[in-house]
């Protein structure tokens, strides 16, 4: 059983007591909403005349089910338009923040809330959406929950859940030049699987890990639920509280000096026990795709597709329906797949340094011909941001659409769809059938940058050929 990790710290300071059947109450930090997950949670409120417990601990924002075309109400949308009239009923009912469209806030729940400050060290977060382990990238730990535990954190600010266990993966060296925080996650999930980090918090950790900027953290953390772990963390440290110094709910003064020494404090210790360690070489790791309909079914660039032969008896199934439904055939290159759409956005890339990335390699390049491309910035905060620097106007150039913020193609509840069975080069975090909104449609998992050299290209390319750096 671990002990003196950072998630038994947690654990432990905010446990409230023990269960029946092993189970522990844990007291929530901050619980985050959207239109999506929490209509049915109010309404199981008011069928038992329940209030929110602790509405200043509770921040909503609207992200699914926005368009990203116009954003003008009513939405066309008559299903989208009474689930974010419900959100806002709700939340002016039970006095919840909420930061809607227009505000300047508004954005993917996981966007917005580290980029406020909301996010801290120590904290135990909530939030009715699966990739809500994004916020571990700042040493919380934070939970995904179904909209039953939507309603119980409502009403008493506090989760039911066991104890997992602890899995550090370590990382040795560094990524290479055109190898991202992307690859990294995807070359983790191809080598552990789906389902490997079931019953895990993964804690990541090492030089690697340690040099990255807190959005690249973000994007790892994010993806730690597609690797089956309940959540991800990585130990707060300067590189976390420079990010958060100055945000709108960062401490401020002499709260920040004595915040900072506490969440230093939850690192970690170097004698902390582990359940289970895994150590990687991240100078070894490749841009990153994926061929099939899971996020493991990855392969470096330069990679062919997996014959069936080369897998073992468990993963064949699965990759013999992924070659029928990605009309694939193994053994050959992923490279010089030609794509139909390009998508840059989600929780998982659609924050400010991957619109950089991604315009640093189209400035001076067009679309290429026949491929839909767009961008769909995080939040209001970032799209401002990129803006401002005038990357909008790169992407333009080039062909591609800029658009307002949201979730969009990633699970395509809004207006962005593929369409039969197009095949789409994205940065979002999964490739299930029919995920980005067509029930054939094909989705290649990517980072920002590999994306926009998919769409200035045509098709899937080693980026690192683009930046004209050796692979």
């Amino acid at each position: 059983m671990s002990s003196n990790t950072l998630y038994d710290k947690i654990w432990d300071l905010h446990r409230v007591t023990e269960l029946p059947g092993g189970a522990t109450q844990l007291f929530i930090g901050l619980h985050l909403i959207h239109e999506v997950t929490s209509p049915q949670a109010f309404a199981a409120l008011d069928e038992k005349k329940l209030s929110v417990s602790c509405p200043e601990r509770t921040i909503a924002t609207v992200d699914h089910i926005v368009p990203t075309t116009t954003q003008e109400r009513p939405f066309l949308d008559s299903l989208a338009e009474e689930m974010l009239q419900t959100l806002e009923l709700n939340c002016k009912k039970h006095s919840i923040k909420f930061f809607g469209l227009g505000s300047g806030n508004q954005g993917i729940v996981h966007v917005i809330a580290p980029e406020k400050g909301l996010t801290q060290p120590g904290m135990t977060i909530a939030c009715g959406d699966s990739h809500t382990s994004t916020h571990g990238a700042f040493g919380a730990i934070a939970f995904g929950i179904g909209t039953s535990q939507v309603r119980d954190v409502l009403a008493s600010q506090t989760l039911t859940m066991k104890k997992l266990k602890v899995r550090r993966l370590w990382f040795d060296g560094q990524l290479g030049p055109g190898v991202f925080a992307k690859d990294l996650i995807l070359h983790v999930i191809q080598i552990l699987g789906v389902k490997d980090g079931v019953g895990f918090a993964y804690e990541f950790a090492g030089p690697a890990i340690e040099s990255l900027s807190m959005e690249e953290r973000m994007t790892i953390c994010n993806m730690a639920i597609e690797g089956g772990a309940r959540c991800g963390y990585i130990n707060p440290d300067k590189t976390t509280f420079n990010y958060l110094k100055g945000k709108s709910y960062s401490p401020k003064g002499q709260s920040w000096d004595a915040a900072t020494k506490w969440w230093e404090s939850l690192q970690s210790d170097t004698n902390a026990i582990y359940d289970d360690e895994v150590r990687f070489n991240a100078s070894k790791i490749p841009p990153t795709v994926t061929w099939g309909i899971t996020p493991g079914q990855a392969i470096g660039v330069n990679a062919s597709i997996p014959r069936p032969e080369s897998l073992d008896k468990i993963d064949q199934q699965i990759a013999l329906e992924a070659y029928e439904y990605m009309n694939l055939e193994p053994g050959k290159p992923i490279e010089g797949l030609p794509i139909d759409v390009c998508f840059i956005g989600s929780c998982t890339n659609g924050r400010l340094s991957d619109l950089e990335k991604a315009a640093e390699i189209v400035k001076g390049r067009q679309v290429a011909k026949g491929v839909k491309a767009f961008v769909v910035p995080g939040s209001e905060q970032v799209a401002q941001e990129a803006e401002d620097q005038g990357l909008h106007d790169i992407f333009i150039k080039a062909g591609f659409e800029w658009r307002k913020p949201g979730c969009s193609m990633c699970l395509a509840m809004n207006p962005d769809k593929l369409e039969k069975n197009q095949i789409s080069a994205s940065s979002s975090n999964r490739n299930f059938k029919g995920r980005q909104g067509s029930a054939k449609g094909r989705t290649l998992l990517m980072s920002p940058a590999m994306v926009a050299a998919a769409a200035v290209t045509g098709a899937v390319i080693d980026v690192r050929k683009l930046f004209s750096l050796k692979s």
